[in-house]
């Protein structure tokens, strides 16, 4: 039944109350000091490791894994939580070779990098590209999505569910970073404790049409009616090669859009520079543990709607316009949840959209502030004014969003998908401007400007050439497979692997040349000390990479 009964609401209200209560304690405590920039964008040397590690899953988590991964576990099963495994794998890196590197360069947003180690035309290029990927791609389907699964929970209106999710989020981005940072524990809280138990719901109902009970029947139970549902690896004859093409998920495009995302994101940085690098490394350690426990939460509902779905049990309630929608399962599975927990359940999912909507939101604005408006002025601003033109983005950002979200067509490409794919026609050429720029001193300025321009070209000749000229040997080459409507196509995994390695000699080749011209660089400083982690981090860094290896040996 798609409503809410008395008993929800209540706990729903106890969750925003206790959520809203908790930031205004923070927001009035930190505001008897002097209004600060660096302060209210990044909550500087305010945040402990538990709340950076939480604000890390908070703001990544949202409608899009809920709803499109657990959808995705329908449809194909364990292999989707390859995203969440993989990245556990990519924080590490991050901790150990990235955010030293940010720290001891005082680098704050992700276009000062660029503006430091290549010229300001880079960063102002980049800076402008992810205000509008951020808000025309991300903040736009997080909150469609999120207002999607809510309404279809709720019964509720759809713009209604929009407006109020906008709302919500606006009143924990308008407190910065720190009241963002803190308030992000207890969605985590939440978001955990209300996904478990739709997890247990599902497992027990798996079991109870078996004639039996118990979560562990159920998964067992699961496994054996499922079991083209837990393989990790795919092979070409798979269906869902396309979206996850065999071992490409561990050594290939797979490693591109999780170090992008983790590495070269103001979205997801922005928790760690505001801190020292012990405190930081710790965080992302957390947020890396915190990641192996996500497909249990996102992707096993998933695979239990499908065994239900196939024994009948949910009829046509994950029917949509007479075809079957996989991104169904988890609302329905939701709806079956017993009053009150069902509630539980709402909260979660509303504060893991929430906890993204904000954390996108501040990026947003710290990015149009400190390197659109304040570089652009002939005087630099005061902080106090720095302060009150972000928090005028973070509203303009969410109103922009709440008009121009039910246009774009959200719903139809696939929540998760969608931001995939578009955010994957970029993503190649900005992770080889950051490494190389990292890592290689002589990279220039038009190396960099090349990833950019030229990674996006090549990224829509890599989509779109393969079927429009009919390159059959690229698929007897095992390169293309045919897609849904029978062109030959590159899946976009690998297609992510061959832009960036093509960004990557581009780099080479063209700073190799303009080294030879005298072209000077501004390499960043890098020393080798700086990549020396404490035993602590190392000891729980093999835990996290032994559990990867069992979980891929296991379900290989």
């Amino acid at each position: 039944m798609k409503t809410l009964a008395t008993q929800d609401y209540i706990v729903f209200f106890l969750y925003f109350i206790l959520i809203v209560s908790y930031g205004g304690y923070i927001y009035y405590k930190k505001k008897k000091k002097e209004a600060d920039s660096k302060d209210y964008f990044l909550a500087e040397g305010s945040l402990t490791w538990w709340a950076i590690g939480a604000s890390l899953i908070a703001s990544n988590i949202s409608a899009e894994q809920f709803i499109g991964m657990s959808g995705s576990g329908f449809k194909m099963g364990l292999a989707i939580a390859t995203y969440e495994w993989m990245a556990a794998f990519t924080l590490l890196i991050v901790a150990v070779f990235f955010i030293p590197v940010y720290l001891k360069n005082k680098i704050y947003t992700m276009p000062q990098y660029l503006h430091q180690r290549y010229n300001g035309q880079v960063a102002m290029i980049m800076s402008v590209f992810w205000l509008l990927l951020y808000v025309l791609v991300n903040l736009t389907s997080i909150l469609y999505l999120g207002a999607l699964a809510i309404s279809s929970i709720s019964g509720l209106n759809l713009t209604f569910c929009m407006v109020g999710l906008a709302v919500f989020a606006l009143v924990i981005t308008l407190g910065g970073m720190k009241v963002i940072g803190y308030t992000d524990v207890i969605q985590v809280f939440f978001l955990i404790l209300g996904g478990l138990v739709t997890t247990y719901l599902a497992l027990n109902l798996v079991a109870e049409q078996y004639g039996t009970t118990g979560v562990w029947n159920g998964f067992t139970l699961m496994k054996a009616n499922a079991s083209d549902h837990f393989h990790m690896i795919f092979d070409k004859t798979n269906p869902n090669y396309m979206d996850l093409p065999g071992l490409s998920v561990l050594i290939g495009g797979m490693l591109i859009i999780n170090l992008n995302y983790w590495g070269c994101n103001q979205y997801i940085t922005q928790r760690a520079l505001g801190a020292d690098l012990k405190t930081a490394r710790e965080g992302i350690l957390f947020a890396a543990f915190l990641k192996l426990l996500m497909p249990i939460i996102v992707v096993i509902p998933g695979i239990a709607a499908y065994v239900l779905h196939q024994n009948g049990y949910f009829g046509n309630e994950l029917m949509q316009d007479g075809s079957l929608n996989p991104d169904r399962a988890y609302p329905t599975l939701l709806n079956l949840l017993p009053v009150g927990l069902k509630g539980l359940s709402f909260a979660a999912l509303t504060a893991a959209i929430v906890a993204s909507l904000a954390g996108k939101a501040n990026s947003i604005a710290t990015i149009f502030t400190l390197d659109i408006y304040n570089k652009n002025r002939a005087q630099p601003a005061s902080e106090a004014q720095l302060v009150k033109v972000g928090k005028q983005v973070v509203i303009a950002a969410l109103l922009i969003a709440i008009l121009v979200a039910p246009f774009l067509g959200i719903d139809k490409k696939g929540g998760f998908q969608y931001i995939q794919e578009y955010t994957g026609f970029v993503s190649p050429g900005i992770f080889a401007m950051f490494i190389l720029g990292f890592f290689w001193k002589k990279t220039t300025s038009n190396a960099a400007l090349f990833a950019t321009i030229g990674g996006f070209l090549l990224s829509l000749g890599f989509k779109f050439l393969p079927g429009l000229l009919n390159l059959e040997f690229l698929y007897s080459s095992g390169f293309a497979v045919p897609n849904a409507d029978g062109l030959y196509e590159i899946p976009f995994v690998d297609r992510m692997g061959f832009v960036f390695l093509f960004c990557v000699l581009g780099m080479v080749a063209i700073s190799l040349y303009e080294n030879k011209r005298g072209v000077k660089t501004n390499g960043l400083e890098i020393e080798a000390a700086l990549f020396k982690t404490s035993p602590a981090f190392t000891v729980w860094s093999l835990l996290v990479l032994g559990i990867l290896a069992a979980l891929y040996t296991v379900f290989w």
